[in-house]
């Protein structure tokens, strides 16, 4: 479906032909983002409106869309994308935007799991660290590996385990699992 994943009217569309095909929605996980390395006064206000449109309105819309369905059904889950740089900012990584727009990501959980308890919806966060996707150039994937005390960057299903262990974990809400090589440890 297309769309601007930061515009209301998006999450509505997705909700809408969510519930046409499947009738109901069990499981969000709000995984869009964008990581913009600068030194905090070069960023541009565009440069903001984009990070904080695409990091945070989107888990906003999403979110409050899905969540009348899930009441109604009395069960969800809702699984938070953060970063391991917002919950452990690095001075060797220029990344004040991400820092700004994911590390509220694993209170905003705890918050929405306290206020949607009785209604059996769960709210988690996972913090990734740096994980082989578009994002990161092939080029860089040796330089990100030092970051991380496993000496390497991670895999797109080592995130999708950790979503699927929250997912099958119902009695878990609230919480934030850091899927990152070892760089919180190692702090």
């Amino acid at each position: 479906m297309d769309g601007e994943v930061s515009k209301k009217e998006t999450a509505v569309k997705v909700v809408e032909a969510t519930l046409k095909r499947f009738g109901r929605i069990d499981l969000l996980i709000n995984n869009a983002g964008i990581f913009i390395p600068k030194a905090f006064t070069d960023y541009t206000e565009e440069d903001y409106n984009l990070v904080m449109n695409t990091n945070v309105a989107s888990f906003f819309y999403m979110t409050q869309q899905v969540i009348p369905q899930m009441k109604k059904q009395n069960s969800g889950h809702v699984v938070n994308i953060s970063a391991a740089l917002a919950d452990q900012p690095s001075g060797a990584r220029l990344a004040l935007l991400a820092v700004l727009s994911k590390s509220p990501m694993a209170a905003v959980s705890r918050a929405l799991a306290l206020e949607y308890a009785a209604n059996n919806i769960r709210f988690n966060t996972v913090s990734p660290g740096d994980i082989k996707t578009p994002m990161h150039a092939k080029d860089d994937h040796a330089a990100l590996a030092k970051f991380h005390p496993l000496g390497r960057i991670g895999e797109i299903s080592d995130i999708v385990d950790a979503v699927l262990y929250l997912q099958q974990a119902t009695f878990v809400t609230g919480e934030s699992i850091r899927v990152d090589g070892g760089i919180h440890a190692g702090r």
